[in-house]
């Protein structure tokens, strides 16, 4: 999501004006590659497409921060704290948004707010942070509080514009949106040489396009297009989970994972051989003899490397009534 109604003038990525030694920690209390991953980087591309600070795909258009998300929903109404990332002052929050996926349908009700719940910390140097998403009435700190490293400032949520449960921290530099990973770029990437980030993260370029629900194995280029996406489904008809991953891998395994108003459906493993730029797999069940139960069903595919969760993406469908 873009945080820019949060904070003013989160327009332009700026280099910062002093050499800066690290000095940021992981703002979310989880074990990275096991209960959480980082979904999406700092957009490094000016224009129109979307390149993270390597050159690689994880970014979107515009965006101006780094999402790291939890695995489940489970996760998150189990309560996971968002962490200061850094020792400073709190200058801002907000706390009175529902959490609930990001619709179309109330995209009005969030203009101006669609960083959800938030906390936005002071640093030395003229450096701010901005954590968005967080949960409903979990805040613990208010405008004029001194929070030391690693403080719980709230629970990670679903708020504003967010459509899986994450948090998204955005660095500023004199007002300025700046690249923790790479802090000295100019609209620019693929050459980062430093990072404001005290143990920073490890990156893998691999990752997933999507995972979707389908009645059929899909082409690729049905996979490809969205064609291949099912919301709805009859009671007689197969369900079939696919995963569309980039730069999977010989290797890599993709799991897949669905649960109906009845239950779990299914589970099932995969190994990557070969290892492709894109790719992708799927698994299913026909429908029992009596039918698929109406009611909502949700998959979930992950991509792992070496026990590492590098990525992961739900998907949802709804079983109608003939």
């Amino acid at each position: 999501m873009r945080a820019r109604a949060f904070v003013l003038a989160l327009t332009t990525s700026a280099t910062p004006t002093v050499a800066e030694v690290p000095f940021l920690d992981l703002p979310l209390d989880c074990v990275l590659g096991q209960t959480c991953f980082i979904e999406d980087y700092v957009d490094a591309d000016p224009g129109i497409a979307q390149r993270d600070y390597t050159c690689g795909l994880k970014s979107r258009d515009g965006h101006k921060g780094t999402d790291i998300a939890l695995i489940s929903e489970a996760a998150m109404d189990a309560g996971a704290n968002v962490l200061a990332a850094a020792p400073g002052v709190v200058e801002a929050t907000r706390d009175d948004v529902t959490d609930r996926p990001y619709s179309a349908a109330f995209a009005r009700e969030l203009d101006g707010r669609e960083c959800g719940n938030a906390v936005r910390l002071r640093h030395e140097n003229g450096f701010q942070t901005l954590y968005c998403h967080m949960k409903k009435g979990s805040l613990t700190v208010q405008p004029g509080t001194v929070v030391r490293r690693g403080q719980p400032l709230g629970q990670v949520g679903m708020s504003g514009q967010s459509n899986f449960a994450h948090v998204h921290i955005t660095v500023l530099k004199d007002g300025q949106v700046v690249d923790p990973f790479n802090p000295a770029a100019t609209g620019s990437c693929g050459t980062a040489t430093a990072s404001l980030w005290n143990d920073p993260p490890a990156y893998a370029k691999a990752g997933l396009f999507t995972a979707s629900f389908s009645t059929s194995v899909p082409s690729l280029a049905h996979v490809q297009s969205g064609a291949a996406r099912r919301d709805t489904a009859r009671p007689d008809h197969s369900l079939v989970l696919y995963g569309f991953a980039f730069f999977a891998e010989t290797g890599d395994v993709m799991s897949f994972s669905a649960v109906g108003p009845d239950g779990e459906i299914f589970t099932h493993s995969e190994t990557i051989d070969p290892g492709q730029a894109q790719l992708f797999r799927a698994y299913g069940r026909r429908a029992p003899a009596a039918g698929w139960p109406v009611g909502s069903y949700t998959g979930t595919v992950r991509l792992d490397r070496d026990g590492t969760l590098l990525a992961l993406r739900h998907a949802t469908i709804w079983i109608a009534a003939h």
